[in-house]
């Protein structure tokens, strides 16, 4: 029981004690950058500035005072906490809606490049076309060229054959004479 009324006494000693107690030395980690930027109050000239009176009434009066002198401080500290957090959320708001703009910016311009490329695209499909029906139509052409100059060819070849025909039909002889001109031949043929 003494040790924990011992503790007990340390404990609300050191909570009430005047002096302030240096902030931990700076840590590099992000997370605990308001140990590093947090100001302490001066010390409060309420605490360990009561002194006894001897009246009750006297001293209820000065814990009155001492209550409502410590109200009005809160309420400041309050004020004070108040216009800082609307101030960080201010920054912060105005922090968010600049990414925001500047994200609606890249998104912008990578949209516009993506157009530009599909744009460089299409015309390149385009011209690739271009150059496919021209190669087209020129092998159409060729081969149309090629096509009728083997058919003159063709023809020509028919016409010699069919030239060639007559020529050898005039040569011909008719069977009623075939035997007449085979007696000729071999009679001329024949020295007597």
């Amino acid at each position: 029981m003494a040790t924990v009324t011992r503790s007990l006494r340390r404990t609300l000693t050191r909570s009430f004690c005047t002096t302030t107690v240096a902030p931990p030395p700076p840590q590099p980690s992000h997370r605990n950058n308001h140990q590093q930027t947090h100001q302490f109050l001066a010390p409060n000239s309420f605490l360990g500035s009561w002194e006894a009176p001897k009246n009750p009434k006297e001293a209820e009066k000065k814990l009155a005072l001492l209550r409502r002198e410590y109200a009005k401080q809160v309420k400041e500290t309050r004020k004070v906490y108040i216009e800082e957090m609307e101030m960080l959320r201010l920054e912060k708001q105005r922090k968010d809606e600049a990414k925001k703009e500047a994200l609606r910016l890249a998104n912008e311009e990578r949209k516009k490049l993506k157009a530009e490329a599909a744009k460089v695209r299409a015309e390149e499909r385009r011209i690739a076309l271009e150059e496919f029906r021209q190669v087209l139509s020129k092998e159409r052409a060729e081969k149309l060229e090629n096509w009728r100059m083997k058919e003159k060819a063709r023809v020509e070849k028919k016409k010699e054959k069919e030239e060639l025909i007559r020529r050898q039909s005039s040569v011909w002889v008719d069977e009623n004479k075939l035997e007449k001109k085979i007696l000729e031949a071999i009679m001329d043929t024949t020295p007597l």
